[in-house]
């Protein structure tokens, strides 16, 4: 018999990748809650970050697990979390969610100018 093993609305049947994207959805749904200014803001997965682009180079600091780009010229700010560093620092999917929320409120606190624990009250208590 060929064919999927569960049907496509089944969480089972989403990919990793899916998976994750619906973990930072959760979490920007999250803090959307607190602050409604994060509806202007796009929120990207990306695999790994790209550190071969003009002004970047290689160093001895950890591989970064999220990143922001700044507003420009009718492009909204935009908050990158990587996938594969974030993965292989975790273990299981709780493990998971705790530190992407982290990563996204993080990279948000860059942006807005304010702190972690601005941002989420319950910052740092995983």
């Amino acid at each position: 018999m060929r064919g999927p093993i569960a049907p496509p609305q089944v969480p089972l049947a989403s990919s990793r990748a899916e998976a994750f994207a619906d973990l930072v959805q959760d979490s920007v749904e999250r803090l959307e809650r607190r602050w409604p200014q994060l509806a202007d803001i796009d929120f990207l997965v990306l695999e790994v970050p790209r550190l071969d682009g003009p002004g970047h180079s290689w160093s001895d600091e950890g591989v970064p697990l999220g990143g922001t780009i700044p507003a420009r010229e009718g492009r909204p700010a935009r908050v990158v979390v990587y996938r594969r560093p974030v993965e292989i620092r975790t273990k299981g999917r709780d493990e998971r969610a705790a530190l992407v929320h982290e990563v996204v409120v993080e990279q948000v606190a860059e942006l807005l100018g304010l702190t972690p624990e601005t941002v989420d009250p319950r910052y740092g208590e995983d």
